[in-house]
């Protein structure tokens, strides 16, 4: 059963706001200007998640450790509810990620917010990840050539 392209969309907003360093995130949500008012209905709390992981990607899970998290949720005025969960102790950054979460379900700003919040920070995430793919292959060693040569 496929999603639908709305829940898709909010699940792919989530992860890349989640993710975004939460002071670009800011910075970002400042420039928008006046937004709709909200109001809190769970303030930021800071708690402890078990983390799983599982061998090769496939195999069994293992518990892997705690992280710590920020979860928070608000409710537009128009009566939109938002959450947001994000790695750490920022609790900006998580009540930010719930109010854009929001306002992303009203038609009226959708686009706007994926133009001017999720897009910026999706290029500058594929940026990062291109700059540590870099410096990574910049110290990859062949070993097949390095034992070929040693031989000859």
């Amino acid at each position: 059963m496929s999603e639908t392209p709305s829940i898709e969309r909010r699940r792919r907003w989530l992860s890349v706001l989640a993710r975004a360093p939460g002071a670009r995130l800011q910075a970002l949500w400042y420039a928008l200007g006046a937004t709709p008012s909200h109001i809190v209905l769970r303030r930021p709390e800071i708690g402890l998640v078990m983390v799983q992981g599982r061998i090769s990607g496939t195999g069994a899970a293992f518990c892997a450790g705690e992280m710590t998290v920020t979860r928070a949720a608000v409710r537009l005025d128009s009566g939109e509810l938002g959450f947001g969960y994000v790695r750490g102790r920022d609790t900006h950054h998580a009540e930010t990620v719930a109010v854009v979460d929001a306002l992303g379900q009203r038609a009226d700003w959708t686009a706007r917010l994926e133009a001017e919040l999720v897009a910026p920070l999706v290029r500058e995430a594929e940026a990062r990840h291109r700059l540590i793919a870099a410096r990574a292959a910049a110290t990859k060693v062949d070993f097949f050539t390095v034992a070929r040569e040693a031989g000859t």
